[in-house]
């Protein structure tokens, strides 16, 4: 159905058969913007999949590549037309983020790393809203509960019976010891994160002090994968006035390197979970 389209991921296809189509005429993409009397940065984006793109866009890069199957150019107008539908988020209004959130939609698997904070797929609501309030001081009510809204709309991929998001989570020490909130809020998260780590699905893994210098000190990223071949991984940085996706295979392959070596370490499943249930009680006292 046309309801359950993720656009971002269509935009992401659509982009990739492009650059493909491109490639195959053994065109740059300065070429093709002179060709159309666009800017060579609008291919850049509509290849990406971080712009929308329109039928007569399609239409317009196949006539430049001489693609004569009609089969296929109805395909990619199939995909422009699917990749202009609005996703769940779009209901939460202006979202900062809904680029990253249309990829955790669809992805199949997500890896980790945290270095000072819960990560928020993992959260719970008050958590998630001192969070908010602190990390952003001056952002309104309305505004705090919208950003709160989306992160627990998000959650339902770990709940989901039918397709739940593999996770796998990596957290700093320090996000257990930095009081967000108030201790109260704390008890009640890391209960929360210990009652998830059962699940099947998820897996939660923290990185001691006592490991000293590790491979996450850079900051925080994630590595989503997709069920579908045709979707290459991604790797995300989140940043504070803009975001970073890196989906060349020498950069994913270097980060998921790095991955393994902040899991191996990580302490194991069982002796991670003392540490959260330990921590949790102390937060009781």
């Amino acid at each position: 159905m046309a309801s359950n389209v993720n656009p971002t991921v269509r935009r992401r296809r659509l982009g990739q058969e492009l650059r493909k189509l491109r490639e195959q005429k053994n065109m740059t993409a300065e070429e093709v913007a002179e060709r159309l009397l666009v800017s060579q940065s609008k291919i850049s984006r509509l290849e990406n999949g971080r712009r929308s793109i329109s039928q007569r866009d399609v239409r317009d890069l196949c006539g430049v590549y001489e693609v004569e199957d009609q089969r296929v150019v109805d395909s990619l107008m199939e995909m422009a037309r699917d990749s202009r539908q609005q996703g769940w988020w779009h209901t939460f209004g202006d979202i900062p983020y809904s680029v990253y959130i249309g990829l955790e939609t669809d992805a199949e698997s997500l890896r980790v790393y945290e270095p000072q904070i819960v990560t928020g797929l993992l959260q719970t609501p008050a958590y998630a809203e001192a969070l908010v309030h602190g990390a952003l001081p001056e952002t309104s009510a309305a505004e705090i509960g919208k950003r709160v809204g989306v992160r627990m709309r998000r959650q339902e991929r770990i709940t989901d019976e039918r397709n739940p998001l593999r996770l796998w989570v990596v957290l700093d020490e320090a996000a257990l010891h930095r009081v967000v909130g108030s201790r109260l809020v704390m008890r009640e998260q890391l209960e929360h994160l210990l009652a998830l780590s059962e699940l099947p699905h998820v897996t939660v893994q923290v990185l001691p002090f006592e490991v000293g210098a590790h491979p996450g000190l850079n900051g925080q990223y994630a590595i989503l994968e997709f069920a579908d071949a045709a979707d290459s991984s991604v790797v995300y940085l989140e940043g504070v006035t803009s975001d970073l996706y890196l989906e060349k295979a020498q950069d994913v392959q270097k980060y998921a390197v790095m991955y393994e070596h902040l899991r191996a370490q990580s302490l194991n499943v069982e002796a991670s979970r003392q540490l959260i249930d330990r921590m949790a009680k102390g937060y009781a006292e």
